[in-house]
């Protein structure tokens, strides 16, 4: 007979997490919009070269089940104009334009645009593809492959596929399980310290590539065909309506890697492990295909030869802009009580299979009832002697104490992101960066925002630090911190020290800013979540640095709300990087 499942509902059968911590949610509706894209490099040259090339990838419109974009308008200018410029199509379908200069000038200014209508549709699924799948198609057989940074063979990688997807008996299920498994498994920090998936299986971390490349080898590993996309992301939220309020999610706006997964009747679905299944959001646009991250390099690809006694490399500058030439977002969400423990949106998936239950053999014939003797109650006991308590115990605040999410790239222009890779015979290259800015503009008069944070011990506090970005303005700043009311900001309790604005560094980064509570007032804080809040006076402008997901705190440990409403209802999707700092007891 026929079984039908909804395939959410097998996500996690394996895994420990309690219904009370799932936060898998399903989410239907529409989003749609028109996006102006543009990206401007402009290189400085550098002394002594004899060659100089740069490298675009011709985005393609392209369809699949739940997410679509069409691409029209592409232009791309150079000043000044190249010597040599060829058009090319690897095997992967990409299509790249190379402009060379053999006469390198000291300023080259490059352009790219086009105009991307995306359009990601949300309502429920259906796929009855069968787990193993029986073949792969030749041309696919390459996204089974082990690569550099997809360690398809690793002993390591094969064992947890394997175990993760044991006894699955279709695709869809088998996707989830390893999709959910990396979301709840690996913390998000920028830059890591390698970009490959067995880096992020051993150490738990990565930024987006780690993210593709672990998912990729868990599912190629399975026999799943899975191909790595490069394309951007803008920095335009978009919220998500369920029954508490307002789910936000906002990305930096740069290059961002995701993967596409292939199913033998639906073709090629898009994934985001961050916290997208089946699905990716308007505000992906999508560049170029590959089996990895080291392949997938030739869109903004710089590269050139220089003379040996060259003292000075170039330089790149690098912004890439979206207008939203139209933007539609309708879309709710309905919280699941199954699921990883970390955010995970998807649509309503419905995986069919065969299934023919066996036959139950006939219930065996009740045997007598055994009538035991009664035993004789047992004697009351004799009451014990209560001994005297000690008086309790004065905490002596004496072992230092830091906390928080404390992993973010310090001091670094993100206009300037490129790292330099010799290429041997005096050539050099420099490739994409995915290092963004993720950052929330906290210092306006409209919205107030908060991060929780979850003492571990008790604590006396010194001093607190938040990764900030001072653009301007004049004013002070301070941090006012709340007692925690029904997982959210609550009573004041404290507040720090305030530093005027003139005192802030305005150097193009972000980098700790300290706020000291003075010594005869410094608070003492019992174990518990506690919400802490950027104050200003006057015009600052200025950014506070965030991390994608919850690296430290709970799922909706980071809220805002309108100055004018009375309820924190809006939940965000990353979490702000921040550190405490003072002692507590041993």
């Amino acid at each position: 007979m026929m079984k039908s499942f909804k395939a959410i509902f097998v996500i996690l059968m394996l895994m420990a997490s309690t219904p009370v911590l799932a936060e898998n949610f399903t989410v239907k509706g529409d989003m749609a919009s028109t996006i102006h894209y543009e990206l401007r490099h402009q290189i400085t040259a550098g002394d002594s070269m004899r060659k100089l090339t740069l490298s675009f990838v011709v985005p393609e419109s392209f369809d699949s089940p739940t997410y679509k974009q069409q691409i029209t308008n592409f232009k791309i200018t150079f000043s000044p104009q190249a010597q040599e410029s060829t058009t090319t199509t690897d095997a992967r379908g990409n299509k790249t334009i190379q402009a060379t200069w053999m006469d390198v000038p000291p300023i080259i200014d490059a352009v790219v645009s086009f105009d991307a209508r995306t359009n990601t549709g949300l309502k429920s699924m259906q796929s009855s593809a069968p787990f193993p799948a029986a073949s792969t198609p030749k041309h696919l057989t390459v996204y089974l492959q082990a690569s550099e940074q997809v360690q398809t063979n690793d002993p390591a990688i094969r064992e947890l596929s394997f175990k993760l997807t044991n006894g699955v008996k279709t695709q869809f299920d088998a996707v989830q399980r390893v999709v959910s498994w990396v979301v709840d498994h690996v913390r998000y920090v920028n830059p890591p310290q390698q970009y490959d998936a067995l880096y992020s299986l051993q150490s738990g971390k990565g930024n987006c590539q780690n993210y593709s490349h672990l998912t990729a080898a868990l599912l190629r590993s399975v026999g799943v065909p899975v191909r790595i996309v490069n394309g951007v992301t803008m920095n335009q939220p978009f919220n998500v309506v369920w029954e508490k309020g307002t789910l936000t999610f906002k990305m930096g706006q740069g290059r961002h890697s995701w993967v596409e997964v292939w199913y033998p009747d639906l073709g090629w679905v898009p994934y985001d492990p961050q916290n997208m299944q089946f699905f990716i959001s308007n505000r992906f646009v999508r560049i170029e295909v590959g089996v990895d991250n080291n392949e997938t390099k030739n869109d903004g690809l710089v590269r050139w030869a220089q003379s040996s006694g060259a003292r000075t490399k170039p330089t790149l500058q690098e912004t890439i802009d979206g207008k939203f030439l139209s933007d539609s977002i309708k879309v709710t969400a309905q919280r699941q009580n199954y699921g990883p423990k970390n955010l995970l949106l998807g649509p309503d998936v419905l995986a069919q299979m065969d299934v023919q239950p066996p036959a139950l053999p006939p219930p065996p014939e009740p045997a007598p009832p055994i009538i035991l003797p009664v035993p004789p109650a047992p004697a009351p006991p004799i009451p014990a002697t209560p001994k005297p308590v000690p008086p309790p115990k004065e905490l002596r605040y004496n072992v230092p104490f830091v906390f928080g999410n404390l992993e973010f790239p310090e001091n670094v222009d993100f206009a300037f992101p490129r790292v330099t890779k010799a290429k041997g015979n005096n050539s050099f290259e420099m490739s994409r960066s995915f290092l963004v800015e993720t950052a929330e503009f906290v210092t306006h008069s409209v919205t107030q925002y908060a991060q929780v944070v979850e003492l571990p011990k008790p604590v006396t506090l010194h001093k607190i630090a938040l990764a900030l970005h001072n653009f301007g303005g004049d004013g002070h700043l301070w941090v006012d911190v709340f007692q925690d009311k029904g997982g959210e900001p609550g009573e004041l309790l404290c507040t720090t020290q305030m530093i005027a604005l003139e005192e802030i560094s305005s150097k193009p980064g972000y980098r700790w800013v300290t706020f000291n509570f003075r010594d005869k007032e410094r608070p003492v804080m019992k174990p518990g979540a506690y919400w802490i809040a950027l104050g200003f006076s006057g015009r600052p402008v200025v950014n506070w640095f965030y991390t994608y997901g919850k690296p430290v705190g709970p799922v909706y440990g980071t809220r805002y709300k309108s100055i004018f409403a009375k309820e924190w209802s809006g939940s965000l999707n990353y979490e702000f990087n921040y550190k405490v700092v003072g002692m507590t007891v041993k």
